[in-house]
């Protein structure tokens, strides 16, 4: 409880430190500031919170808010599953990890927003675009945490489950997984920003709805204060998708110690 109050507190300061320096009269006026321009930058609060509230009351965020959530949910999901599957098999395949290593850190190497135009070409305007780039952006995070944890299994622990008789599926099942399971979630915390960050950018480059267009048509009207609304919708969504993810994490990790908590002797 304490600590939600703290939280509440530091976003309380951080809001009143933004009014106050971009209302007239409260401060100083700086030399950039003169006219007031700090308004113009970086909006008025007030002014983008009753512009969320009129976006929801009104209901026209909710088309574009759903085209982006779901654009957000199909990259993230096929991004971790093909990140999962994949980071499994070639941490279990030597040889195929072997062959596949230069790819890999090839794609991974790529700065792949730049892909957005071509996806765009090749699965047109639609969600499926932003979607493709969302994939891109989550795999490779899944990827190489799940890799990484699959190959830092002790070989102690693998030689001695053979050594009782268990076969690969028990082995993937009991030991391989669970010990990169804190690997995945970790990726996946990550991930759910580069999903949306795959679903606004795509957006920004072509599409007739979503925030990301929302933010865009703004933009280009110079209308600062719905720019920063789009921002704090999209900001909002991220941390509840978040959420989500760390409550299937502590569901599915009920077995690893909570934070400070020390083993009793």
């Amino acid at each position: 409880m304490k600590l939600r109050i703290a939280q509440l507190l530091v976003l309380g300061l951080l809001v009143l430190f933004w009014y106050v320096m971009t209302k007239p009269g409260l401060v100083p006026p700086f030399y950039f500031d003169k006219d007031n321009r700090a308004a113009f930058f970086f909006g008025e609060p007030q002014k983008v919170f009753w512009v969320v509230v009129d976006w929801f009351l009104s209901g026209e965020i909710f088309p574009h808010l759903g085209i982006t959530l779901l654009e957000t949910a199909l990259g993230f999901a096929i991004g971790a599953a093909s990140g999962l599957g994949i980071g499994l098999w070639l941490a279990l395949s030597p040889t195929a990890s072997a062959i596949m290593d230069p790819y890999i850190k090839g794609f991974n190497s790529m700065p792949r927003v730049v892909l957005a135009p071509i996806f765009a070409v090749w699965f047109g305007l639609g969600i499926w675009s932003k979607v493709a780039l969302g994939v891109t952006l989550v795999f490779f995070v899944v990827f190489f945490n799940v890799y990484q944890g699959v190959r830092e299994v002790s070989p102690n622990l693998i030689a001695n489950a053979r050594m009782l008789g268990a076969s690969k599926r028990q082995l993937l099942r009991s030991i391989y997984l669970p010990s990169a399971m804190s690997w995945v979630f970790a990726s996946l915390h990550n991930a759910v920003g580069l999903a949306f960050v795959g679903a606004v950018v795509g957006e920004y480059l072509g599409s007739s709805m979503g925030v990301g267009y929302l933010i865009l048509q703004a933009e280009g009207t110079f209308d600062i204060n719905t720019v920063f609304a789009g921002i704090l919708v999209l900001t909002a969504c991220a941390l509840a998708l978040d959420s989500l993810v760390g409550t299937v994490e502590r569901r599915l990790m009920t077995w690893q110690p909570k934070a400070g908590q020390t083993e009793k002797v």
